[in-house]
């Protein structure tokens, strides 16, 4: 049975696009910018604000009843619902340790059925917790598990390839991914059937 390591934010859940909507533009309401015009990840540089305001402003609503009350993305849950139990699932996310119980609670309350693993990749250095693992990468050669991963960074994606993984690049304003998610599920249930 295969593996798949899934990405939380903006894949399993649509975290940014939350934040975007219930912060930045409520926050921000003379920008003019799109959801679509977050073309990199972080998008500082869009809404012209440094990387540390971003990441402040996310960990800021990662706390708020909209953020940990976030819909599971509905394709994905359907898709698990029909092929899930052909599969075994991880779900590995990298941001903050102090939001990590949440989204474990998150991911298990909607996703449990079918991911059984969490795993969480802490990305904020010099706040005195040990550094296991600078990306997803390291983790993936801690655990030495998984045969295919579907993240919505290319940067993830590439570390996974290097490790032998085969790879989805869930589709995002900020990633080049050619494939609709309907696409992308696609070719995972045919992973498992080829199999």
């Amino acid at each position: 049975m295969l593996t798949i390591v899934w990405d939380v934010d903006d894949v399993l859940n649509d975290l940014m696009r939350q934040w975007f909507t219930n912060c930045w533009m409520t926050e921000n309401p003379e920008s003019h910018l799109s959801y679509g015009d977050l073309t990199s990840n972080p998008p500082h540089t869009a809404l012209r604000i440094s990387r540390n305001q971003y990441l402040n402003s996310l960990d800021e609503f990662r706390k708020t009843k909209k953020a940990l009350a976030l819909e599971p993305n509905p394709a994905l849950l359907e898709w698990m619902r029909r092929y899930g139990e052909r599969f075994r699932h991880i779900a590995l996310t990298a941001r903050p340790l102090a939001s990590a119980p949440n989204v474990a609670d998150w991911v298990i309350r909607h996703f449990g059925a079918w991911i059984r693993c969490f795993g969480v990749v802490h990305t904020r250095e010099n706040d005195g917790l040990p550094v296991y693992d600078r990306d997803k990468g390291g983790f993936l050669d801690w655990i030495k598990c998984g045969d295919i991963m579907v993240d919505d960074s290319t940067e993830n994606i590439r570390h996974a390839q290097l490790r032998g993984l085969k790879t989805l690049l869930y589709p995002q304003p900020w990633n080049d991914s050619d494939m609709s998610i309907e696409d992308l599920l696609n070719r995972l249930t045919y992973m498992a059937v080829d199999r």
